[in-house]
């Protein structure tokens, strides 16, 4: 019996919503340019029927996006109580603001899930992944799809500790190389985290532009300041409160989502990590480019989110120009479409 995860890309931090929105994203289902990625991590899994002579009785096999640097040997990821092969295809770009650590966890929660057979809804399934990634915007689109708001509840210390729990504590130890049988000790509180799913026009797409730079969330993180003006979080509040209704209608109103999709939180605090951004802001707006709603990092960078309802190219092409002028670098770009469905499990 073979079973097949998918989990789509995604963008954080969308416009004014720094760690609230997320947004689910998959390839076009019309071509509107080059295809650089498929933008979905996938997973097959194999149970096999017998023993394997694999160490742990699990094969690995990875390709895609990241894979040369993924280690086969099965203590170093994955453990496996039953005889299973797992073949995992990565079609997300590294540490390029498109939620491929979320789609990650993601893909391991729903893959312990099915191998373990533990029908764990996807809302319990949310809790395990936010023990692991503490970032619900992505998860929240990977895991539900669509475009998402989301909080976190404030954990007790003891909970806080817990977060990205090594392996030897979650897991229990091997004794001889054999396995003992027992249950992981640890299990996460309930609802960590809330989303709610809101409407979004399907006219619009998402342009991303992808640097040829990695850009880790840790160190983008580190540019942010510890407290915040009045001002500027009102600034953001005020924006993230009329987004979410705006990106649902139909036609959009581009002057106000353009208006809408500003930040004063996080982007000028990490512009200088990706030379040309800042021009971008100024110069492709919606005043030069009618059918573009607003531009924003995807994430923390480096890739760039500009979501319009037409004129894709032209405008992936100028926000490339002014970049490649503060950066002789090669840059990629992609239309890519909601994925209103999130993580998916089927057989194949």
């Amino acid at each position: 019996m073979k079973k097949r995860i998918r989990v789509p890309c995604s963008s954080a931090n969308l416009g004014p919503g720094f760690d609230v929105f997320g947004l689910a994203l998959k390839a076009s289902s019309v071509l509107f340019g080059p295809q650089r990625f498929s933008a979905v991590l996938e997973v097959q899994i194999e149970e096999l029927s017998h023993e394997c002579s694999a160490p742990l009785n699990c094969e690995i096999e990875c390709e895609g996006e990241g894979s040369e640097s993924i280690s086969h040997a099965v203590d170093k990821n994955l453990i496996m109580r039953v005889p299973t092969k797992v073949r995992i295809c990565n079609g997300i770009p590294l540490s390029r603001g498109l939620g491929s650590s979320a789609a990650a966890v993601v893909a391991g929660i729903l893959l312990g899930n099915e191998v373990g057979h533990l029908n764990l809804s996807k809302e319990r399934m949310f809790d395990y992944c936010l023990m692991v990634e503490r970032h619900p915007d992505n998860v929240a689109a990977a895991l539900f799809g669509g475009f998402v708001g989301t909080f976190m509840k404030t954990l007790s210390p003891a909970d806080t500790a817990r977060s990205e729990i090594p392996l030897s504590e979650v897991l229990p130890e091997f004794s001889g190389g054999i396995d003992t049988g027992e249950l992981p000790i640890h299990k996460p509180p309930l609802a960590i985290g809330s989303y709610h799913q809101f409407r979004f026009n399907r006219n619009i797409k998402s342009i991303v532009v992808i640097p040829d730079f990695r850009l880790d969330t840790s160190e983008a993180r580190k540019r942010l300041p510890q407290k915040y003006s009045r001002e500027d979080t009102v600034f953001n509040a005020q924006r993230c409160s009329l987004l979410p209704v705006l990106l649902g209608e139909d036609p959009p109103n581009a002057t106000k989502i353009s208006e809408a999709m500003r930040d004063r939180l996080h982007q000028q605090y990490r512009a200088d990590l990706i030379p040309g951004f800042t021009k971008v802001l100024q110069h492709i707006t919606h005043n030069a480019y009618p059918s573009l709603l607003g531009v924003s990092l995807s994430g923390a960078g480096p890739s760039i989110l500009a979501l319009a309802i037409s004129n894709f190219e032209a405008i992936a092409k100028a926000i490339i120009a002014i970049l490649s002028e503060a950066q002789q670098i090669h840059y990629d770009w992609q239309v890519l479409e909601l994925a209103p469905d999130g993580a998916t499990v089927d057989y194949i």
